[in-house]
């Protein structure tokens, strides 16, 4: 698990001004990012497969829909959580769910919560791992597994993102700066903490929006406040290794207050998801 090259740094340092190139480095977060794990990598959790659950938790169920598929888990004690800016629990497992049946109209969609059941996240606790694997419902086929392993490194902010918006102001930043960001970060991108990869509007706007109900206007004032709550924990990918696709080549997101995050209060995390 060692710390990756600050490509992102480094490109900064080429493409801008010392003092701009600065300003933009101030904003990059430590992230965990996520990859298949080749045969002599550390595994640190995996996608797909089946979970292994503890006696008296249930498979996730979306009530009138049926039953959410098994995405991915990470190991908590596994994971360099010194290495981040949010507080991982120190053990356990993260477990991530979601309703992905893409013959069915049913859509979680962050601004109704009578559909957030259709995204689930659970911490499991480290005696789990001993569990069997819980057999899928009927008439839910797993996805292929896929074993992860996990380097750190620097993690940009979205070029709509209020912290870039406030950092910046009026200054432009270079388009070939853009591409350039946008070039290092593109292909299969899970990660744990640091900046989401926004597929559309930065993810923080959006889980704000679903948080003050969902109903209130997009200019609403009190969105961009509430956005400043909220921090990345996952963001996990479409990838053709575990036969995941979100959407038109999308992602999904899990968004928690810092706060429930340090109290392990991960029923307060919100789920989005975006596509092309």
């Amino acid at each position: 698990m060692t710390t990756a090259p600050d490509a992102l740094h480094a490109l900064a340092r080429t493409h801008l001004s010392a003092e701009l190139a600065d300003r933009w480095i101030a904003l990059s977060r430590p992230a965990a990012h996520l990859r298949k794990a080749e045969a002599d990598d550390p595994v640190v959790g995996r996608l797909g497969g089946l979970p292994r659950l503890p006696e008296g938790v249930d498979w996730p169920v979306w009530e009138g829909c049926g039953p959410l598929a098994f995405v991915a888990e990470v190991d908590c004690a596994a994971l360099p959580r010194e290495q981040l800016d949010i507080a991982l629990p120190a053990d356990g497992r993260l477990a991530f769910f979601y309703y992905g049946d893409e013959d069915d109209d049913a859509l979680v969609d962050t601004a109704d919560p009578d559909t957030w059941v259709g995204a689930r996240l659970l911490h499991l606790p480290p005696e789990s791992a001993d569990a069997p694997e819980r057999p899928a419902p009927a008439g839910l086929t797993p996805y292929p597994e896929v074993p992860l392993t996990v380097r750190v490194g620097p993690s940009a902010p979205d070029f709509d993102s209020l912290a870039l918006t406030a950092a910046f102001g009026e200054d432009e930043l270079p388009d070939a700066f853009k591409r350039a960001v946008w070039n290092d970060e593109s292909g299969v991108a899970h990660q744990i903490g640091g900046h989401a990869q926004s597929v559309q509007t930065a993810v923080e706007i959006v889980v704000a929006h679903g948080a003050l109900g969902g109903e209130v206007s997009w200019e609403d004032p009190r969105i961009e406040k509430e956005a400043e709550g909220w921090v990345l924990l996952a963001q996990l990918d479409s990838d053709e290794d575990a036969d995941m696709m979100w959407g038109d080549g999308g992602a999904l997101y899990w968004l928690i207050r810092p706060d429930d995050l340090a109290a392990g209060r991960f029923d307060k995390a919100i789920f989005t998801w975006q596509c092309c």
